[in-house]
């Protein structure tokens, strides 16, 4: 690179030279006093490429593909419920099943993202946990974290992205998720923590309904840096999918089709989304009647959007977003979330925000609020360390009693 006027050192000057010996035709005598001059560094820099060219021989031999690229994260979750109170039974139904004490559990991802030239994708991932339904992975307080697979492997992504013409991209699969196929989720609040903050304020919309799939974004093409209109449309099958006595085509199959038309800039964005859901679809929260009966349907309208500083300091990001959803056999519902998160909280790499909101709520009994508050310590490139309590104000899991609860998760990625 030309640095103007800063001095150059011999191995520069030698490199500059090897690089133009590959390009002369005529070896003069002035070249040959170049040659003699930096001989010394010149077969220093041959042998550096000689080594470079060996390891990266060696790598080539014993990587596992020139294709694939593994991606893993692992977390560890250390959580507990005081004074919960289940609505459900025990099995032997004599007693309440109470699960209030603190348990220790894992969630572990590994994605095998294969490219074929560079611009597609293929996904492949395996899931293990060993959470239990209640408390943290059904109910209010469902974590974004908590696999429940009985420690066994699962594959819980098996789909594969194209480009197709300018700012087109079709996904396809038989294990895909919806809102993995939109080109942004229109909120800058990234706890990882509740489930529920991270779809927005809109769990109706943004169900996470996985299945069978197939779905088409596109985007504006515009200069660099510029702010850009989105548009997105995907169809999931979250039951048909495996079962040829339902299919992946019919209203038993527990269709979600979402739609969203967003507009982004460099730190901002704004988004229009709409689900429509079959029977047997679901609203996302165990604190709404959230599985669409036989016969019914159920139709989802959000609006998105955030805001975050250019520059980390005291201003933090701003997130909000609303839901609404009218359904047949079921009650109309509406939700709502608001999110702070700053950057760069204590030193480079943290993180601390607080949300606050209502899961889908019918404006009877079912009329939550959900707060939460975290703080991220990003302790390496690969490790970080989450405490974080949240609170709820009579939520249906709890026997509609208040609830409040607290984790430190743990998660390493590589």
């Amino acid at each position: 690179t030309y640095k103007g006027q800063r001095a150059m050192t011999r191995f520069e000057a030698a490199a500059l030279l090897n690089a133009c010996l590959d390009r002369v035709t005529e070896v003069t005598d002035e070249l040959k006093r170049l040659m003699a001059e930096f001989e010394k560094e010149l077969a220093v820099l041959k042998g550096r490429v000689d080594g470079l060219e060996a390891k990266v021989g060696e790598l080539e031999a014993s990587q596992f593909s020139t294709t694939t690229k593994l991606r893993g994260e692992a977390s560890m979750i250390l959580g507990g419920m005081p004074d919960f109170e289940s609505p459900l039974r025990a099995s032997d139904g004599t007693r309440p099943a109470n699960p209030n004490e603190v348990t220790f559990n894992y969630d572990v991802r590994l994605s095998f993202d294969t490219s074929f030239t560079g611009k597609d994708l293929l996904r492949t991932r395996l899931r293990a946990g060993n959470f239990e339904s209640l408390p943290f992975r059904s109910g209010v307080f469902t974590l974004d974290k908590a696999a429940g697979t009985d420690d066994s492997v699962e594959i819980d992504r098996l789909f594969y992205r194209f480009p197709v013409g300018e700012g087109f991209n079709i996904t396809v699969g038989a294990l895909v998720r919806n809102t993995e196929m939109l080109s942004f989720i229109p909120s800058a609040y990234k706890s990882d923590i509740l489930d529920y903050f991270g779809l927005a304020g809109a769990s109706g919309t943004y169900n996470k309904a996985t299945g069978a799939g197939v779905g088409v974004s596109w985007r504006q093409q515009v200069e660099k840096g510029s702010p850009y209109l989105t548009f997105d449309t995907n169809y999931v099958s979250s039951n048909g999918f495996a079962d040829s006595t339902i299919g992946a085509f019919t209203e038993e199959s527990g269709i979600s089709a979402l739609s969203q038309l967003g507009y982004r800039g460099k730190n901002w964005g704004i988004a229009l989304g709409y689900r429509y859901g079959s029977q047997n679809s679901s609203l996302r929260d165990a604190n709404f009647s959230s599985t669409v009966p036989d016969g019914g349907d159920t139709n989802s309208l959000s609006i998105a959007g955030y805001w975050g500083p250019v520059d980390s300091g005291w201003i933090p990001s701003i997130s909000l977003g609303y839901g609404y959803n009218w359904a047949s056999r079921l009650d109309d519902s509406q939700s709502w979330m608001a999110g702070l998160q700053w950057s760069d909280v204590g030193w480079a790499g943290n993180a601390a925000g607080f949300a606050v909101g209502q899961p889908p709520f019918t404006g009877g009994s079912d009329n939550t609020m959900l707060y939460e508050i975290f703080y991220r310590f990003q302790v390496t490139d690969n490790i970080s360390i989450t405490p974080a309590l949240f609170y709820a104000d009579e939520p249906r899991s709890n026997s509609f009693n208040d609830a409040w609860g607290g984790v430190i998760q743990t998660t390493f990625r590589f």
